[in-house]
């Protein structure tokens, strides 16, 4: 029941990933006919940050087809890691955007240049409404790890639009250029938080942390609340993907008679009360039983 549901999500944010990067891809053409006519080379470098975004939503589009493709001799786990591939390069990318637009920002301080006012509202006003387009659509879709990257850049596209869009009022109003690179370095900060998050996520996946919802001793104490279990050793807890955790452990038990009742009530606690869907639980004797049955060769 759960691979079903697993490839069904993983349909949904493939679909939404796809139309964003079309409706994303058209807008960047756009911009950068608009800008090239207007004579602006700020409406010409956001179409080339917008095409930097489609070039990311393909890339998560193809990261959420590759997840869909089933487990085989080489991936026995599947491919459901490749979100976080793309989630590591989408996060990436967004440090390298946000350096590029500091370092640009502090020359436009150094060396103010001539913003067409009226150009960047309109054209702004147009993009705040096609990112919010784009991010419903993707919001409409499963939300993984690889849908929240994606998601992150048309954020970072949203917040441009309405950046532009202040600028571009206050710059055709007054006149005050400085606004617009003051208006991007504030962009700059909240994207860095967003972008430092996802990487934080990403990595702890990919170094087979603990899922950060989840504490180990928590899940060793529910697991040993159960009246068969003795003791609970080499319990470990990862991520599959964004979206499948997995759990091992040795199970020490009273009676290993018992072991079949045991094993479907632990499977049950762990999914329902921690979200575990892949547990693998080794049961073992307890050894004071065992050497009761063994001879005595336990005693002294």
């Amino acid at each position: 029941m759960y691979e079903h549901d697993h490839h069904s999500h993983d349909h949904g944010s493939g679909r939404a990933l796809r139309w964003a990067l079309l409706i994303t891809l058209a807008f960047a053409g756009v911009e950068f006919v608009v800008g090239w006519w207007g004579g602006s080379l700020a409406l010409m470098a956001d179409a080339g940050h917008m095409l930097t975004d489609s070039t990311s939503l393909g890339l998560a589009a193809l990261a959420a087809w590759i997840a869909t493709r089933p487990a085989d001799a080489g991936h026995s786990w599947g491919h459901g890691r490749a979100e976080i591939v793309a989630a590591l390069i989408n996060g990436t990318a967004m440090l390298v955007l946000v350096g590029v637009i500091v370092y640009n920002a502090i020359q436009r301080f150094q060396n103010p240049v001539e913003v067409r006012g009226l150009a960047v509202l309109l054209v702004a006003a147009i993009g705040l409404v096609v990112n919010l387009a784009v991010l419903k659509v993707l919001h409409g879709g499963e939300e993984n790890l690889n849908v929240r990257g994606a998601m992150l850049h048309v954020i970072g596209d949203l917040l441009g639009s309405v950046a532009a869009l202040a600028s571009g009022a206050i710059i055709l109003l007054t006149g005050w250029t400085p606004i617009d690179p003051i208006l991007s370095l504030l962009i700059c900060s909240l994207i860095l938080v967003a972008a430092t998050r996802l990487l934080r996520t990403a990595l702890r996946i990919v170094m087979e942390g603990v899922p950060g919802p989840i504490d180990l001793e928590d899940v060793r104490a529910a697991m040993s609340e159960d009246r068969d279990v003795v003791e609970i050793h080499d319990l470990h807890i990862w991520q599959i993907s964004s979206e499948r955790i997995a759990l091992s452990a040795h199970v020490v038990v009273h009676d290993l008679e018992a072991w079949p009742g045991l094993l479907d009530r632990l499977n049950t606690l762990l999914l329902d009360r921690f979200g575990i869907d892949h547990p693998t639980l080794q049961p073992e004797p307890d050894e004071g039983l065992a050497c009761n049955h063994a001879n005595h060769q336990c005693h002294g």
